[in-house]
Parts: C-alpha cells; structure tokens; sequence
C-alpha cells in the first residue's frame, strides 16, 4: 500500500496526472497555433518600431548637431561680415570727413585769394583817387600860389613832378596780401 498523504494535493494520481498532461499539451498546442504566433510578431513589431525609433532618434540628433554646426558658421560668417561693412563703413566716413575737409580748405583759399584781389583792387582804386585829389590839390594850390590858371600842358608837367615827388610805396606796403 502506498503511503497516505497529508494533503491531497500532493498525493499521486496517475489517472488525474495523465488527464492533466492531455489537457496541458492540447492547451500548449492551441496556444502555438494561435496565439504565440500572433504575439511574437507583436513583439517583433514593436521591438523593430524600437529600434526604428532610435534610429530615426540617432538621424534627428545627427542632422540637429549639423544645424547647430551649420548656424555657428552662418553666424561666424554674419559677424565677420558685419566687421566688413562697418569697416568700410569707417573708410567711407574718414574719406567724406578728408574729402569735405579738403573743400572747405579749398574754398577757404579761394576765398582769402578772392578777398585778396578786392583788396588789392581796392588799394588800386583808392591811391588812384588819392593821386587825382592831390592833383587836384596841388592845380589848386599852384593856381594861388601863381595867381593864374595854367594850361593843361603846364598843369600836366606839374602833376606828374608832385606826384614822382610823393612816396606812395609807404601805402602799397601797408597794403595786407
């Protein structure tokens, strides 16, 4: 007789162990059938969605750090031309401020040279007249002095002796240029 087991679960019982392989092999036969396959090609699908994820994740990454490298030279490339422009900036800016400077050098003398003229015509003009008034003066006086009116010859040889008398580089000399 075989020995009595506590629990009767534990007891062997080939009628029951039999029926419960039977059961679990048709059972592990309708899952092969219909529903391993079915999982792992789940399984297979998403594990190949994964991996295509982290590829597409790796690209994404890849192609980000290229814009990133893409934007620095940009930006490199924007400041150096920038420095470009405002250097020539500064080159246009110092050649207006030389060329105006040189125009208003040039008017200026032109300028000092035209007031120059002016002055000198002016002294012309003025000594002239200072030569007709001591002409005048000098008829006058002589006409006194002699009591008569002298003919234009006499009144001629005269004025041209008063006037060689008189000095009047004194006055052309005080003359500014």
């Amino acid at each position: 007789m075989a020995p009595v087991a506590a629990n009767p679960l534990i007891q062997v019982t080939p009628g029951l162990m039999i029926w419960t392989i039977v059961c679990f092999l048709i059972t592990f036969y309708v899952l092969k059938k219909f529903a391993f396959g079915r999982i792992q090609q789940t399984i297979d699908e998403r594990r190949k969605r994964i991996r295509e994820a982290l590829d597409e994740a790796d690209r994404a990454r890849s192609e980000a750090q290229k814009l990133v490298e893409e934007h620095r030279a940009t930006m490199a490339e924007a400041r150096g031309q920038a420095e470009e422009i405002l250097a020539e900036a500064r080159k246009v800016a110092e050649s207006q401020r030389r060329r105006l400077r040189d125009e208003l050098e040039e008017d200026r003398q032109r300028r000092l040279e035209e007031t120059s003229r002016q002055i000198e015509a002016e002294t012309a003009r003025s000594l002239a007249q200072i030569r007709r008034e001591v002409a005048d003066l000098t008829l006058l006086a002589a006409a006194k002095v002699t009591g008569k009116v002298l003919d234009s010859e006499d009144q001629r040889r005269l004025i041209d002796e008063a006037i060689s008398s008189l000095d009047f580089s004194v006055l052309e000399e005080k003359t500014p240029a």
